[in-house]
């Protein structure tokens, strides 16, 4: 068995998380790199002919996205231990396996990709996380806009590009992460000058914009307008290596657990710039963060935590991604919280399982009310998303007694080796 077959696999066979309640944490953790950076990346492979990512995070959801480039073509070479993957050579196919893309949101990033490499690609809906609608139709709108064809047949969306394309002027309806990450793959392909208005702005997208400019194409971002300028094609650089920036969500979960548990502890190798709104609200909460570097920070358990309101919003707002972190800390901190999510209309479903180590949230619509209690007990729960799974964990190890987090896949999905980066903080959890 090749070594992504075996790595799925192994990653595959776990089930469930048990963890033991952890007094506190000294010590010093890394950060891995960027899943919401290496997907899009991933999928800019498809626009050179060799490329090489270091800090690569070694996940299901990426793992399952070099297995859909193996299958449009181009081979894989994996270096797990030095955090490094090399995807290089031709496509010789431009359809996206159902059964790959229905595990992960991100394979949708792959009709950017191949639109920009070839100028047509078959793909299905994507998977991922039940947090509720995350419709495709601005990807599609701005496919249309360029004068594609889009056609819908057995369960898949096959684009067809037509030469020459339209401009790529267009204005997106709302602001959309993946969305503006496919047009910016799509543009590559497009020689000329385009202008997308409305843009995202999160550290991923600037990180695939960096990449972008690193083959040479040139890209000014004013506000929410990006400039994009392509050169032909065959002054485009072919061969490359690039960096995955530092995972800001896994970073800010280990921040939450530090003020919580830290006596202190130390994350190291992550962004503090792309961390602003997480570090507020952590310190107006009571917690204490020491920002020893750009790319360090030491935080304190809070004495005491206090109940604070928070509001998800597109980056450079609170993230979506760390509410539900977030939830579980503020579950028993002094007095009342209250989380709005403005991202996604289901994304609360942990809160029902927090319910059941004893927190007490009331959710109505799109907004969690949160009462803090003394402390949580250990319980049989069920991560429902990658982000659920991530605040459960938090949850049992400052509960107590023993707790059971089953459906833990979504946690190997985007947090790169959780389990053994606890172990090396001295808390007991164990897959199974």
């Amino acid at each position: 068995m090749e070594v992504l077959d075996h790595l799925i696999n192994s990653y595959g066979r776990f089930k469930r998380l048990l963890i033991k309640p952890c007094g506190g944490i000294k010590g010093e953790v890394s950060v891995s790199g960027a899943k919401n950076s290496a997907l899009p990346l991933l999928a800019a492979s498809l626009l050179v002919e060799d490329l090489t990512l270091e800090n690569f995070p070694f996940l299901l959801d990426t793992l399952y996205a070099l297995k859909i480039l193996k299958l449009l073509g181009k081979e894989v070479e994996l270096f797990p231990d030095r955090k490094r993957v090399r995807i290089y050579g031709g496509i010789t196919s431009t359809k996206v396996p159902l059964e790959l893309a229905s595990l992960f949101r991100g394979s949708i990033l792959f009709l950017g990709g191949l639109l920009g490499a070839v100028g047509k690609a078959i793909v299905p809906p994507p998977g991922g996380c039940p947090i509720g609608s995350r419709p495709i139709d601005q990807h599609l709108k701005f496919a249309e806009h360029l004068g594609a064809d889009v056609d819908f047949e057995n369960g898949y969306i096959s684009v067809n590009l037509k030469a020459p394309a339209s401009r790529g002027d267009f204005s997106f309806d709302l602001i959309t992460v993946t969305g503006t990450e496919n047009a910016l793959l799509t543009l590559v392909g497009i020689e000329g000058e385009h202008t997308l208005r409305n843009v995202a702005l999160e550290p991923e997208v600037l990180d695939l914009v960096n990449f972008l400019r690193e083959v040479g194409i040139n890209v000014e971002t004013y506000g929410r307008t990006m400039k994009i300028e392509v050169p032909p094609k065959g002054k485009l650089k072919r061969r490359l290596t690039y960096r995955v920036i530092p995972d800001r969500i896994e970073a800010g979960t280990f921040l939450v657990l530090g003020g919580l548990l830290g006596e202190p502890l130390r994350v190291k190798n992550l962004n503090v710039d792309n961390l602003g709104a997480v570090i507020e609200k952590l310190t107006l909460s009571g917690v204490r963060v020491n920002v020893l570097s750009p790319s360090e920070v030491e935080v304190f358990r809070g004495e005491t935590l206090r109940g604070i309101d928070i509001e998800t919003a597109p980056y450079p707002g609170f993230p979506t991604d760390m509410q539900a972190q977030f939830m579980a800390m503020l579950s028993v901190a002094r007095g009342n919280s209250v989380i709005v999510e403005r991202i996604f209309e289901n994304r609360f479903k942990h809160a029902f399982e927090l319910q059941k180590m004893g927190a007490n949230i009331a959710v109505k619509g799109n907004t969690a009310l949160i009462e803090g209690v003394e402390s949580l007990k250990g319980a049989k729960v069920k991560a429902t998303d990658l982000r659920a799974s991530a605040s459960l964990v938090i949850a049992g190890l400052i509960a107590r007694g023993e707790t059971v987090i089953e459906n833990i896949g979504h946690l190997l999905r985007g947090y790169e080796d959780m389990d053994k980066k606890l172990q090396g903080l001295g808390c007991e959890v164990v897959l199974l």
